[in-house]
């Protein structure tokens, strides 16, 4: 009970008008006037009008269910029961393409850099970053970069290096980091926390749900736990977010959209708990890796407005901001994020200091990281095919982790291969399921820590069992199309370092028995290269995607 009263999470917590609120008003006021920008000639608004515009703007944040903080009414689905059905219609693919949304926001151009003085940005670098992603974030060119010392072109930079930065754009409004990187990933901090007990003990709504799934019924603390699993997230972030957005871990939901749309995505087809973990965790990828791998700059929201992601942030920062602006305009989104009444604060009420915990794995992966040795996944001397580049490694929307590798053969399609996918180095299972196999390469039985590696669409037939010692150039199993969509008969292999999924071309790159992956113009398209041989990625089994393990 001193808990439940602790958090204020079964009752609803209450705003409380202090100094913090206050100084969040005033932030929001600053930003409003920077954003309504009149010219002359134009009406002014009263300072005094605007801050009871944002006050008010703050109070329907704090009384408004988050789920359902929208401008417009919301449709609702006609009313279905709480358990899913026993059909394989149920079943969620991790490689299918995202739903619309309720609201989707109409790409507008990027952020408007303007050439008018400034001082010099000074950064310090933090674990991860990159000369060419630092650059991306910035918005200038690599060569306009400085540093203290010397840097690596392509490799990591030493967390915190000085580097001086033009800024070309100004201040950005959220700037303060939300969450550090290891409670957005499936990261070691996560090993000691038990899904099953911390979800029994809260009591709520999620303690007695049930959903069927593939073959068998899962409570809702092993749904939490499967999609933690398969997506790399940390169970703490989704149950968190579950907590914030429809009351599931401590309470009841307040409605009907609540208990079926539980992570506020209004959406017809992605009903229970099992599909909007699925939709959340794609935003929440988009946002971790886009931004660690320097593919998005900025965050979009309902409304059709853009907020350019703060360059300073790190990942995990990105990711919660990415998730949350799904759902709410710029102002509600920086009460989401920094007010009395946000995320965060339910988040550290609910788990203790994220920041605290992340001093004991991070930085998740060291400067000097380099890749073990590993080799083609197939037998020497045979001849396959590479079909694709780097691609997301799970999902539509995370890390470019991936390359397919495609057997030989007289027919297309998915059809049934005797080719043997083999181990790329020794290691431990440590996971399979449906098409898949997880090896872990340190041997100690966790795929959050060390390197792991991921092998997608491998047939159940003559599949590794779990448990199971590999040694290098061991048989996994069969190539296939099981385990998500597919067009046709291939292995997917990807990497994980610590719970994080590594991009295939980057600052550890991808090499298998020496062949180099470059990463091409869009997802699934790249190169092979070593010793000035070039093999390219195609879908189909063409002669420049051929080659051959000697």
């Amino acid at each position: 009970m001193e808990k439940l009263l602790r958090h204020g999470i079964a009752s609803g917590r209450k705003v409380l008008f202090s100094a913090k609120r206050l100084l969040f008003l005033t932030i929001l006021l600053i930003w409003a006037i920077t954003t309504v920008a009149c010219n002359l000639g134009t009406t002014y608004v009263s300072a005094l009008d605007l801050t009871a515009t944002v006050s008010a703007q703050f109070d329907q944040v704090s009384t408004t269910h988050p789920a359902l903080a929208t401008n417009e009414p919301v449709a609702l689905a006609e009313p279905t029961p709480n358990l899913a059905q026993p059909t394989t219609s149920n079943i969620e693919l991790p490689e299918t393409p995202l739903p619309t949304l309720l609201v989707e926001a109409t790409p507008l151009p990027t952020a408007t850099r303007d050439n008018t003085p400034r001082p010099p940005i000074l950064y310090y670098t933090q674990s991860g970053d990159t000369l060419p992603v630092l650059a991306a974030h910035f918005g200038v060119g690599v060569d306009e970069i400085r540093a203290q010392g010397v840097v690596p072109d392509i490799g990591f930079i030493t967390p915190g290096t000085l580097l001086i930065i033009p800024d070309y754009y100004g201040a950005d409004l959220a700037s303060d980091p939300v969450l550090p990187d290891s409670e957005i990933i499936y990261s070691p901090s996560a090993l000691d926390f038990d899904i099953s007990a911390y979800v029994m003990e809260a009591n709520g709504y999620l303690s007695t749900y049930r959903e069927y799934i593939v073959d068998r019924w899962y409570s809702g603390a092993e749904v939490v736990e499967l999609m933690a699993m398969e997506e790399s997230i940390n169970p703490r972030l989704l149950l968190g977010l579950l907590e914030y957005q429809s009351h599931w871990v401590y309470g009841q939901p307040e409605n009907l959209a609540a208990e079926t749309y539980p992570m506020g995505f209004i959406v017809q087809e992605k009903q229970g708990l099992r599909k909007q973990l699925s939709l959340a965790v794609q935003e929440l990828s988009s946002g971790y890796y886009g931004w660690r791998e320097g593919r998005i700059i900025e965050v979009f929201f309902p409304d059709g407005s853009q907020q350019r992601i703060y360059p300073k942030i790190n990942a995990g920062s990105a990711a919660i901001q990415q998730f949350f602006s799904q759902f709410y305009d710029p102002a509600r989104w920086l009460g989401v994020l920094y007010g009395p009444e946000s995320f965060p604060v339910l988040y550290e009420e609910m788990f203790g200091s994220p920041w605290l915990r992340s001093q004991t794995v991070e930085p998740l992966f060291p400067t000097t990281l380099t890749q073990p040795v590993l080799e083609l996944p197939f037998k020497v001397g045979k001849l396959w095919s590479f079909t694709g580049g780097p691609h997301p490694a799970w999902g539509p929307k995370g890390s470019w982790a991936a390359v397919d590798f495609a057997p030989g053969s007289d027919e297309s399609g998915c059809v049934t291969s005797n080719e043997w996918v083999t181990a790329s180095a020794p290691g431990l299972v440590v996971r399979t399921g449906t098409g898949i196999v997880v090896v872990d390469l340190d041997g100690d039985g966790y795929e959050q820590t060390g390197w792991v590696i991921f092998y997608l669409h491998i047939a159940t037939k003559d599949k590794v069992k779990a448990g199971v010692y590999l040694e290098q150039d061991e048989e996994i199993g069969h190539p296939s199309c099981e385990g998500g969509s597919s067009t046709g008969t291939h292995v997917h292999i990807a990497r994980k370092y610590n719970g994080e999924w590594i991009t295939a071309d980057g600052p550890v790159p991808f090499t298998l028995s020496g062949w180099v992956v470059g990463q091409g113009n869009k997802a699934y398209e790249g190169t092979l290269m070593r010793d000035g041989a070039i093999v390219t990625a195609h879908t189909y089994g063409s002669f420049e995607t051929q080659i051959r393990r000697d």
